[in-house]
C-alpha cells in the first residue's frame, strides 16, 4: 500500500515515491482561469498549503516533472496543461525558517534563503543573454553580507533576470509570508521586520513588469495599510471567501476514499467527530495533519483511540491568551457555550496587524477564527459569523488551556488551597464542598449540550487533580486499580499517614444527593479501600462527590465507620 505522507511537503517526493496524495490538482486550473497578478490564501496551518504552493511550481516550471501529474485531474484540461505546463521560469521562497530572537539573525535567515533561491539558477552566469552588469547584479544575490537595501530589491532582480534569459515572463512563489512578521513580533522587532517585509514584497510584487503572477500563503491577513500598500493588483482568498474552498484541508470524500484505501472503513465516524468541521467558503473541511496521523496510527493499531495531533505543533499561544483575558462574566458565558457545542455571533475583523492581535478580546475572537480554533456556520452577514469550536480535538485543546489556567490560580491563592487541602484530610465535608464550591464558580465549566456523562466527569476529574497535585507532598493518582475496580483518585497525605478515595459522579438529572449517595456507596461495594490498607494506612476516608453543571455535594466516611454528610 501506499505510505501515508506524513509532515511532507515536497508535491515531487510524494508522487515519485508512491506515497498517497490527495489530488489538489484543480487549483491550477481555477488560479489560470482567475488572472489575478497577485493572490494572497490566508488557511490555518497544517492544511496543505505548502505542499499546494510545491504543486504549482512543478507545474509551471521549466524545470517541472509533467509525468508527475500524470493521472491527476489537472491532466483533464490537455489545452490548459499544453499552454501552461512548464512554460515559465519559477521563483520559490519559503520564509517559514525566519525565525529568530534578533532581527539581525532574523535578517541573516531571510538573505540566506535568496542566496539559496539565487544558487539554484547559477546557470545565469553563462547566460548569452545577460550583459556584464546583469551578471555581476546576479553575484551579489549570491552575497551573503547583502544589506538591506540589496536585500528589498532581491527578488525583484532575480525575477528581472530570469525573465531577460528565458525572455519570459517569471511566476513568484511566496510560502507562509506572516512567519516573519509572527516571530518578531513575538521576539520584539515587530517594527524593523514589518519595514523590511512591506519593502521586499513591494519591489517584488508592485508593478513588476517580469511578473506573470504571484502566489502567497499564509495564517494571518495582515493590514494592507501595513504591509501590502499600494498593491492595487492584490486579491486575498480567505477562509470565508468561496472559491478555491476545496483546495486546502480535505473533503469529506477524500477522507471516505482514503479510509477505504487503507481498510479503516470503521474509523470514518470519529475521525469526522475530531477532525471534521472545518468551513472554507461553501465547504466542510477536515484537517489533513489529524487525519494522515491518525490513519498511520490505525495502521499500526485499529483500536487506538483519536487524540490531539495539532496541539503538538504549536504552542496554542492565542488560546491561553483568550483565557486569560476572559475575566469578564459575559466572555465567561460564551466560552462556556462553545464549549457546549453552541454557536456565539460576533463581528469577525479579518485584516489585523500583529500588534492589535492582543490589544482586546474582541480582536482576539478574529485572531481564534482566522488560526482555525473557531470555525463558523451558515452565511455571515456585514462580518458578523455565528462561530463554532469545529470538533473534538479542538475543543479538548481549549479545556486543556482552561484547567491549566485554573492551576495556576490554584497555586496562587495560596490559603484557599491549605483550606481545601485540611478539611479533606480532617473528613470535613461540608468544608470541602464549600470550597470546591467556590472553585467551580471561579473556572470556565461546560454545560449539558455538547458532551456525553462520561466526558463531563472527567472535566470535574480534571479540576480535582489540578487542586490536589499542587499539594507537594501528597502522593495523588488516577483511575488506579482498587480492590475489584478503578478509583477515581486516590490519595495518600505526607509520611502515609492518612489515605483518601475520592468518587465522582455527575448528576444528569441534577439530583446531587442521589449521585453522591451512589458514589460514596460504590466505594464501599468494590473495595476501593483495599489498596490504601495493604499498605498498612489505617485511617482512610471515603468521599462521594457528585456535580451537576457549576454546583456539588461532597459527603464522606471514614472507612468501617460513621458517615458525615454535608448538609
Amino acid at each position: 500500500m501506499k505510505r501515508l505522507p506524513i509532515g511532507i511537503e515536497d508535491f515531487e517526493k510524494i508522487r515519485q515515491e508512491d506515497y498517497y496524495y490527495v489530488d489538489k490538482t484543480g487549483m491550477i486550473g481555477d488560479i489560470i482561469r482567475n488572472g489575478a497578478e497577485v493572490t494572497l490564501f490566508t488557511r490555518p496551518r497544517r492544511f496543505g498549503k505548502s505542499l499546494n504552493m510545491s504543486m504549482l511550481e512543478q507545474f509551471f516550471s521549466l524545470n517541472g516533472k509533467p509525468e508527475l501529474f500524470e493521472g491527476l485531474q489537472i491532466m483533464g484540461e490537455p489545452e490548459l496543461c499544453q499552454k501552461y505546463m512548464g512554460q515559465y521560469p519559477v521563483i520559490s521562497l519559503s520564509l517559514k525558517g525566519i525565525n529568530a530572537v534578533s532581527y539581525e539573525t532574523a535578517f541573516k535567515i531571510a538573505v540566506r534563503g535568496i542566496n539559496e533561491s539565487a544558487a539554484m539558477v547559477d546557470y545565469l552566469e553563462q547566460s548569452e543573454r545577460l550583459t556584464k552588469n546583469d551578471k555581476e547584479s546576479y553575484r551579489e544575490l549570491l552575497k551573503r553580507d547583502m544589506d538591506e537595501a540589496e536585500f528589498y530589491v532581491s527578488l525583484r532582480e532575480l525575477s528581472r533576470l530570469l525573465a531577460k534569459h528565458f525572455d519570459k515572463k517569471v511566476i513568484i512563489l511566496i510560502d507562509e509570508y506572516d512567519v516573519p512578521l509572527a516571530k518578531a513580533y513575538e521576539n520584539g522587532y515587530y517594527d524593523q521586520m514589518i519595514f523590511t517585509m512591506r519593502n521586499f514584497l513591494e519591489q517584488a510584487l508592485k508593478t513588476n513588469r517580469n511578473l506573470q503572477f504571484a502566489v502567497l500563503t499564509g495564517c494571518m491577513r495582515i493590514s494592507r495599510e501595513s504591509i501590502f500598500t499600494g498593491l492595487n493588483n492584490f486579491q486575498v482568498l480567505s477562509i470565508s471567501d468561496v472559491g478555491f474552498d476545496e483546495y486546502f484541508g480535505f473533503t469529506d470524500n477524500e477522507v471516505r476514499q482514503l479510509l477505504c484505501y487503507y481498510r479503516q472503513e470503521q474509523s470514518y465516524r470519529s475521525i469526522r467527530e475530531w477532525y471534521d468541521g472545518y468551513r472554507f467558503g461553501n465547504v466542510d473541511v477536515y484537517c489533513p495533519w489529524d487525519v494522515l496521523n491518525h490513519c498511520q496510527k490505525l495502521l499500526a493499531d485499529p483500536s487506538v483511540q483519536p487524540q490531539n495531533y495539532w496541539i503538538n505543533t504549536s504552542s496554542n499561544d492565542v488560546v491561553r491568551r483568550f483565557i486569560e483575558k476572559s475575566d469578564s462574566g459575559m466572555t465567561r458565558q460564551e466560552i462556556e457555550a462553545l464549549i457546549a457545542g453552541e454557536e456565539i455571533e460576533k463581528e469577525i475583523c479579518q485584516e489585523l496587524t500583529y500588534q492589535d492581535m492582543y490589544a482586546n478580546i474582541e480582536n482576539i475572537w478574529s485572531v481564534l477564527f482566522m488560526t482555525g480554533y473557531l470555525t463558523y456556520h451558515g452565511k455571515p452577514e456585514n462580518n458578523r459569523f455565528c462561530l463554532a469550536i469545529p470538533n473534538l480535538e479542538i475543543r479538548n485543546i481549549f479545556t486543556t488551556q482552561i484547567m491549566e489556567y485554573f492551576r495556576k490560580n490554584v497555586q496562587a491563592d495560596g490559603k484557599t488551597l491549605k483550606s481545601f487541602c485540611d478539611a479533606l484530610e480532617q473528613g470535613d465535608a461540608e468544608t470541602v464542598e464549600e470550597i470546591l464550591q467556590q472553585y467551580l464558580k471561579k473556572t470556565i465549566s461546560i454545560r449539558d449540550t455538547f458532551v456525553q456523562k462520561q466526558m463531563k466527569e472527567n472535566f470535574y476529574h480534571g479540576i480535582l487533580l489540578g487542586i490536589l497535585g499542587i499539594k507537594e507532598r501528597w502522593a495523588v493518582s488516577s483511575n488506579r486499580e482498587s480492590g475489584d475496580g478503578y478509583s477515581d483518585i486516590v490519595v495518600e497525605t505526607e509520611n502515609s499517614e492518612k489515605g483518601m478515595i475520592l468518587e465522582l459522579k455527575y448528576a444528569q438529572d441534577g439530583n446531587l444527593e442521589q449521585a453522591c449517595r451512589k458514589a460514596l456507596a460504590q466505594t464501599t461495594e468494590v473495595h476501593y479501600a483495599e489498596i490504601l490498607e495493604d499498605q498498612g494506612i489505617n485511617e482512610i476516608l471515603c468521599y462521594g462527590i457528585a456535580f451537576y453543571k457549576k454546583r456539588c455535594m461532597v459527603m464522606c466516611k471514614k472507612q468501617k465507620s460513621t458517615v458525615f454528610m454535608s448538609k
